[in-house]
């Protein structure tokens, strides 16, 4: 069972920035896509942020230059640093990780956290 963890949100104002992170647990032999994905009120689940294999990076246009997507093998944790966060980027925020554990595929998702953006 890979487990992931998130922690980082907050209630932030227009213009500020806050961190994320996601780390893994369990015995993870290997992880090939690590990316966060954020859920508005009313809204679906829409693709944020992407680390793919070969250490590519994949935005929504709506963050690129403002948001960064980053891991640390180490930890099997990934980030997600959100500057010039704007009221819009309210939502509830999602880790995926997607590898293979012991030869078998798993695709986890953290529990999600809140992230509020006040004007």
């Amino acid at each position: 069972q890979v487990q992931l963890v998130e922690s980082g949100g907050g209630l932030v104002q227009a213009g500020g920035s806050l961190r994320l992170s996601c780390a893994a647990s369990g015995n993870i032999f290997r992880i090939n896509a690590m990316g966060w994905y954020r859920q508005a009120p009313g809204e679906q689940r829409e693709l944020v942020a992407a680390l793919i294999p070969g250490g590519s990076t994949n935005y929504a246009d709506s963050v690129k230059g403002r948001f960064t997507i980053s891991r640390d093998n180490a930890k099997n944790t990934v980030y997600l640093q959100m500057d010039s966060l704007k009221p819009e980027d309210t939502a509830v925020y999602y880790c995926r990780f997607r590898g293979t554990r012991w030869g078998t595929p798993f695709d986890s998702w953290g529990q999600g956290t809140q992230v509020t953006v006040s004007s």
